[in-house]
This record gives C-alpha cells, sequence and structure tokens, in this order.
C-alpha cells in the first residue's frame, strides 16, 4: 500500500522498484519517529530527540565509493581518486538490491538539494530506515507540500542498509557500496547504517555537476553580517576543524554549516539543516547547538546516554569520536531563511594541525589561496572514518577529496576565478594544536579563534603589523588586541625550539612532496607560492 503525500505519476513502481511492502511517501516528522519508534531503530529522547547507534560503520566509508564507468563521464572523473565500476556491476547491483527490497516497508522523501532555484535538483531519497528517512528530510531542503503533487526526481538515492554486496559479483570492493551512475542518474548505498552517506552522496553528486555551468561547488560552512549578505564569510575545512562551530556565531547570521555553491549571483546552501559533531560540545562555548540536542526530531547519532533520564554524555566517546546531531537549520535562531548570501568577502580555509607548527591565523594571497585549497592540509580527527583512533596528519585535496568526481584544479581554478573576481581576502586559519604536536602540545583555545575570525571579518585584522613566515611565506599577525602575543608566532609555544623547527622542515616538505601531483596542471604563480 502507499502512504503519504506524492505525484501520483511518479511513484516507485513508475521507477520500476516493484514487489516492495509498505511505501510511506513524504512522510514529517512526527509520523516518522512513530514508525521509527514502532520498527525499533531507535529511542525517543529529552525534548523529541531521536536516539540512534548505527552498528559497527560510525563513519563514511570512503573506500567503498564508487562511481560506474560510463562513455559520458570516463573523461570527466578523477579515476585516481575514484573507484570505478562498471556498468555491468552496477547493474547486477541493482537488480540484486531492488529484489532484496521486496516485500520490504520503505520510506520516501522528494527533496531538493540547493537553495538557488537557477542551479537547485530534485532528489528522491528511498530508505529502508525511517531515521534515514527523517535524517536527510532535515539535511536536504524540503519542497511546499503542493509542489509534491508535481515533484519529478532528476536523480534516487536508494539506501538499503540490509544488504550487502558481493564484491566479484558488482565489482566493488567488500560488501559495503556507495555506487553513484550519472548516466542512470542512480545512487545505491548498501551494507552500513550510517547515515553521513545519504548527504554525501548528493553533495558528491553536485560537485560532478555544477562546476559545467560556472558554479564553484565548496565543502564549506558560511554566514554573513546580519542584515547585510553582501558581507558574507565562507569556511572551508573537512569534518572536525570547526565549519559548524565557527559559522555558528550569534553575532553573524548563518548561511549554512557544511555544502555551498559560488555562482554569478552569489553564495548558496546545497542543505537544509546541519550535521554537527556532538563530542565535548558545550552549552557555553556552543549554546545554539547545544540546544538543538532537545529539540523535537532532532536525530542523535551515536551518542552514550543515561537509559534512565536519557541525559546525553557529551564526554562518552566509548562509541565513536564521531558522535553528531542532525536538526533543521531553523533551530539554530540566526540561520538565514533563504540560505542565500553575497559574494564572499572573505575566504578562510581551516586547518587541523597536528603537527602544532601552523599559526592560529595567516593572510593569503589568491595565488597562495589555491596552493593551499589544493594541499588541503589538516587531520583527520577520529571517528570521521572507519580506523581513525587519533588524530592523523593528511592532505585531502580542496578540503573535501573523498567528494571530489572531477580533478581538483577543475574546482581550484573556478575558486582562484572567482576570488580575483570578485576581491576576496583569504586567510588559513589553525584550529589544531599549540605548544608541541598532538600528545605533547594542547588545542588551539577556541577563544583566541573566534577573536583572530571576528578581527579578520570586520577588517581590523589588516590593519595590523604581519610578518613573513620563515617556512611558508605567507603574512602571520604579530599582535592582535586580545590575543597573546606568543601564540601568534607558533615556535615561541614550544619548549623546545629545536623540536619545532624539525617539526617545521617536516612538514614544509610533506607540503612539497604532496603538491607535487599539480605542477604539471597549474600556473607557474601558483608554483612560486608553493613554499615562502
Amino acid at each position: 500500500m502507499t502512504f503519504g503525500r506524492v505525484n501520483p505519476q511518479f511513484q516507485l513502481e513508475d521507477q520500476g522498484i516493484k514487489g516492495l511492502g509498505d511505501v510511506y511517501y513524504n512522510l514529517m516528522e512526527p509520523a516518522l519517529i512513530e514508525a521509527a519508534l514502532k520498527n525499533n531503530e531507535g529511542k525517543l529522547g529529552k525534548g523529541g530527540a531521536f536516539l540512534v547507534t548505527t552498528g559497527r560503520f560510525t563513519g563514511r566509508s570512503p573506500k567503498d565509493k564508487h562511481v560506474v564507468k560510463t562513455a559520458d563521464v570516463a573523461d570527466k572523473i578523477w579515476w585516481e581518486n575514484n573507484k570505478a565500476m562498471s556498468p555491468e556491476g552496477f547493474d547486477a547491483l541493482h537488480a540484486d538490491m531492488l529484489e532484496h527490497m521486496k516485500g520490504k516497508d520503505y520510506y520516501v522523501q522528494d527533496l531538493v538539494g540547493g537553495a538557488d532555484p537557477t542551479h537547485s535538483i530534485n532528489v528522491r531519497m528511498v530508505t529502508e530506515l525511517a531515521w534515514h528517512n527523517l535524517f536527510i528530510r532535515h539535511l536536504l531542503r524540503r519542497p511546499e507540500r503542493e509542489a509534491l503533487d508535481s515533484f519529478v526526481s532528476d536523480f534516487t538515492v536508494i539506501n538499503c542498509p540490509s544488504f550487502s554486496a558481493d564484491p566479484e559479483r558488482h565489482n566493488c570492493r567488500s560488501e559495503t557500496v556507495i555506487a553513484m551512475n550519472f548516466e542512470k542518474k542512480l545512487i545505491l548505498i548498501g551494507g552500513t547504517q550510517y547515515a553521513g552517506e545519504n548527504k554525501k552522496s548528493v553533495f558528491t553528486l553536485l560537485n560532478y555537476l555544477l562546476p559545467e555551468k560556472g558554479i564553484m561547488p565548496m565543502h564549506c560552512s558560511a554566514n554573513h553580517a546580519i542584515g547585510n549578505p553582501v558581507d558574507t564569510a565562507i569556511f572551508f575545512g573537512l569534518s572536525g576543524t570547526g565549519k559548524t562551530t565557527l559559522s555558528a556565531d550569534p553575532s553573524r547570521t548563518l548561511i549554512g554549516d557544511d555544502e555551498h555553491g559560488w555562482s554569478d549571483r552569489g553564495t548558496f546552501n546545497f542543505e537544509g539543516g546541519c550535521y554537527a559533531k556532538t563530542i565535548g560540545l558545550n552549552p557555553e562555548a556552543e549554546p545554539e547547538i547545544y540546544a538543538t540536542t532537545e529539540k523535537f526530531g532532532t536525530v542523535i547519532e551515536n551518542m552514550v546516554y543515561d537509559e534512565e533520564t536519557f541525559e546525553l554524555d557529551f564526554d562518552d566517546a566509548s562509541l565513536t569520536q564521531n558522535m553528531r546531531c542532525a536538526y533543521p537549520l531553523d533551530y539554530i535562531s540566526n540561520s538565514s531563511e533563504s540560505a542565500l548570501g553575497g559574494h564572499p568577502k572573505n575566504v578562510i580555509l581551516l586547518t587541523c594541525d597536528a603537527y602544532g607548527v601552523l599559526p592560529p591565523i595567516a593572510r593569503l594571497t589568491p595565488a597562495q589561496a589555491m596552493y593551499h585549497f589544493l594541499s588541503g592540509f589538516t587531520s583527520k580527527t577520529p571517528g570521521t572514518e572507519r580506523g581513525v583512533v587519533e588524530p592523523e596528519p593528511t592532505f585531502s585535496t580542496c578540503f573535501g577529496a573523498p567528494f571530489m568526481p572531477r580533478r581538483p584544479e577543475a574546482y581550484g581554478n573556478l575558486l582562484r576565478e572567482k576570488i580575483a573576481k570578485h576581491g576576496a581576502t583569504c586567510w588559513l586559519v589553525n584550529t589544531g594544536w599549540t605548544g608541541g604536536a598532538f600528545g605533547t602540545g594542547s588545542r588551539m583555545p577556541i577563544k583566541a579563534t573566534r577573536g583572530l575570525l571576528t578581527a579578520a571579518l570586520e577588517g581590523s585584522l589588516n590593519e595590523v603589523e604581519f610578518r613573513k613566515d620563515e617556512n611558508f611565506g605567507f603574512d602571520v599577525p604579530v599582535s592582535v588586541p586580545g590575543v597573546d602575543d606568543q601564540l601568534l608566532d607558533p615556535r615561541q609555544t614550544w619548549e623546545d625550539k629545536a623540536a619545532y623547527d624539525a617539526q617545521a622542515a617536516k612538514l614544509v616538505t610533506m607540503f612539497a612532496d604532496n603538491f607535487e601531483q599539480y605542477v604539471p596542471h597549474i600556473d607557474d604563480d601558483v608554483k612560486a607560492a608553493a613554499i615562502g
């Protein structure tokens, strides 16, 4: 049977998905929570939040992500970074998954990716789990209810955690699979309950489609000055670098926390919600995000809680460091209703340096910005991906390599062109370690980071004295009101200065070695900006 609001001419049977049990279309939050509770998928927490665990997968599985190598994409995909799947393997996977789905109940959400209607895409999410439907209803954008009567998707995502892939038959790596077929406009996810795969599959899709339209897709958060969308800032960064925390500034309007586009009109959010890490979440430092953990419908993922009181433990990482909450954007009081901003006035590249070498903030030239954007240096934080148990230095180009189907230069050149055209000021911000590397030093004080960012966004940071960093050649402020001068010079925070010099030399070499792969594809000024 069919339940819920849907285009009568565009049901699952019209897409060749037949033989299912009950199909629930576009249920709203109360009904989805009711269904999830009936299915024993989780617990109802304080304030009506929904508490779930995701089993053995508490992070993304990037090694199990595949792109189907069809003729129309063969010359466009960055195959060194994206695992190929044969069309035959995908067809077998699709057929076997549909057979597995027969007789089972499924949940469908018809949603939109992109706040700018000129560049948005319609996405149908078909999920085995009711709470996955709730999750993606938060994370993508919801059309008006009346629009559902005529909704037709551009792409469809089918997520079936109980299905296990056959690597030999389906031309994949393991029983877990995320397979993207651009020709058939279909994404298949199996063998994992981790909800983040849903949203990142759509992000990867937009990262493929938008560059051909001259739009820069970005793994970034964004905000703008209150009442002034022209004063927009974007924050690039991998998970754990502070995108969500730093963009949720009560003195500015939040556009979004993770995925955006930069078009000829300006900035626009891809999503309709936020997916925030909750490890160590502090009600004083991050009151708005903290408050969402007790709001109706918020999905609380992989958090330990008291079985009697349902009090959440924000410090217990026994399930994973990658504990999260997912909630609609309007749960943040200063969020933008339109999710649109102007052309970025400031571009911030966030990095989490586990080596303790980089300063808390540095000003970049456009060429240096492209260099650091292509480098994408950070440290993977525990839990974000399977197998990461302590911060691990890494280079993830464009601050999001797992989500980039095209070669990095396609995104780097787009970013550089837009920075030059619109005159954005660029900054590198280190939210990682100071006073030593991970295990010896301490995490950069968030108060100092916020103070430096405020000065950068308000323009006062441009008025202070800068020094040239001897390792990387970018400009570093010497003194900023309200910030300890010593913090601005990482070498001075180390007791053993020789150890800092050795660590810095090691990091410089790592940057240079990593960047060799891009040298044949970039201009001379970016090559010159590589190392100061």
